[in-house]
């Protein structure tokens, strides 16, 4: 029996795949060796059933051994990626945080995809402000020692994710992919925050980052029903460590963020979120998006510098309030 009609049948009957199982499934769906049908068949069973974390790292460290991997990368490197399907239309909190970090001496490397369910998509904001989207595998680390930033479109780096889009698209139902997703950095970063749509999702994928082999990094799901930290009310998370997972929570009051309403962050399209993108970046704009911009550019100094949350939130505002980000890259910003 075919390893991919096996696993089938499992998934038929509700039951998580094995790691080898899955892997080999997955490996024959990249390959091309899984008919289109099976395909189908096998995603949806995976939704139905409910995906096991063992499933979705099976996934994840399958599609790495397809992608154009960066090579030479050392030391700490960050991403700060959220799976998206929150709805929330919000402006580009994740791109924003990502170049405060690179301004304050942190390499990025910022893994991403035009918009599908936001006003604005991570590829979308970085392209209008001037950074390259195409950028070969062998030149990114001179580009990211050059400013500490790097962006890394993801169909660039996933060709064996060109024959597997139109199936997905055929099914039009959410899948693992959109899960998988911001666990696919070619670059692998040590440290990430991965936003969550659910807080049924952050213990999973907190698994998940455990079982891929992060350093260090956090799970958020934020108030209000958003992938990422916000000032509406306290955040679910989960910390990961070498493998070693905490969950708790992140209340923005305890740290002296006043309350906000989720309708106060939200942008209407693709100009007005880039044209607020400038303004955060130069420490300027609504007081609703400064406060959540910190929130979460705070949670990802607090992972890299080994300060405690309240310190690092006061160096995140400090950072704002001296508008880093614009003083960094301000040929972006003409």
């Amino acid at each position: 029996m075919d390893k991919f009609v096996e696993a089938l049948e499992l998934l038929a009957v509700g039951k998580n795949l094995p790691e080898d199982l899955a892997m080999t499934a997955f490996r024959s769906m990249y390959g091309g060796e899984m008919p289109n049908s099976c395909v189908g068949a096998f995603l949806m069973g995976l939704k139905t059933k409910g995906e096991s974390a063992v499933e979705i790292a099976a996934g994840v460290k399958a599609a790495l051994e397809e992608a154009r991997l960066v090579p030479d990368l050392t030391g700490d490197r960050i991403d700060t990626c959220g799976t998206g399907g929150d709805n929330t239309c919000s402006f580009n909190c994740s791109t924003a945080v990502a170049l405060y970090l690179a301004a304050m001496g942190h390499k990025v490397v910022k893994h991403g995809n035009r918009a599908v369910s936001s006003a604005c998509g991570s590829a979308d904001a970085v392209e209008a402000l001037g950074f390259d989207l195409v950028v070969e595998p062998t030149a990114v680390k001179a580009a990211l020692d050059a400013t500490n930033f790097v962006f890394l479109f993801a169909p660039s780096y996933h060709p064996a994710f060109k024959r597997i889009g139109p199936i997905r698209k055929e099914l039009g139902a959410r899948t693992l992919f959109n899960l998988m997703g911001p666990l696919l950095n070619p670059a692998r970063p040590t440290h990430q925050i991965l936003g969550v749509p659910t807080s049924r999702h952050v213990p999973l994928m907190a698994e998940v980052l455990a079982l891929t082999g992060l350093h260090k990094g956090v799970v958020v799901h934020g108030a209000g029903g958003f992938d990422e930290l916000t000032p509406f009310g306290p955040a679910d998370v989960c910390f990961v460590r070498d493998g070693w997972l905490k969950r708790d929570r992140i209340d923005p009051a305890e740290f002296g963020f006043p309350a906000h309403k989720p309708g106060d962050v939200v942008v209407s399209g693709r100009d007005e979120a880039v044209a607020v993108l400038r303004g955060l970046l130069a420490g300027t704009g609504p007081a609703a998006m400064l406060d959540m911009l910190a929130l979460n550019l705070g949670a990802a100094l607090h992972l890299l510098e080994d300060l405690d949350m309240a310190m690092a939130m006061d160096k995140a505002r400090q950072a704002l309030a001296a508008g880093l980000a614009a003083k960094a890259f301000g040929a972006a910003h003409a």
